[in-house]
């Protein structure tokens, strides 16, 4: 039983240390645009931050093709230093733009508020809004394709 004990707590350790390993090595989709892909949506959404810090979301197929907003809906929460900010989003021809801009600055989070239809329960998906380029993939961090 004393041998038990420490093997366990080992195979825990070694556990935990590979799932963490995966983790690290789980690679984002590239959004077409240059944006980051929301993988878990359908279709998939890219959220796009625009110059001027304003957003636009456009959704692809399987494929990465455009396909027109239809029933989807979209609302942006910043917590930025500011305090929080609800971004609303409104249909402009195929995709969705937001009706303010996310608020200034860097490194803040943003949680992603996707209703693929008016009546199913909102999907959060979080990421910290970076905008400083990634070295590696020259992408803007918030939507980096690396493996790290």
């Amino acid at each position: 039983m004393k041998t038990s004990l420490p093997l366990i707590a080992a195979v825990a350790v070694l556990c935990a240390g590979l799932a963490t390993l995966n983790a690290a090595d789980e690679k984002h989709l590239a959004g077409p645009k240059g944006g980051r892909l929301l993988e878990k949506t359908e279709p998939h959404a890219e959220f796009f931050l625009e110059k001027d810090h304003s957003v636009t979301v456009t959704f692809y197929d399987a494929n990465l093709k455009p396909v027109a907003v239809t029933s989807q809906s979209v609302t942006v929460v910043a917590d930025a230093k500011g305090g929080k900010a609800t971004i609303e989003f409104e249909k402009k021809g195929d995709v969705l733009v937001s009706k303010t801009k996310l608020p200034e600055g860097d490194g803040y989070n943003v949680v992603v508020q996707f209703k693929q239809t008016a009546d199913t329960k909102a999907q959060n998906l979080r990421f910290k809004l970076e905008t400083h380029a990634c070295d590696k993939c020259k992408r803007a961090e918030y939507a980096c394709i690396c493996d790290e």
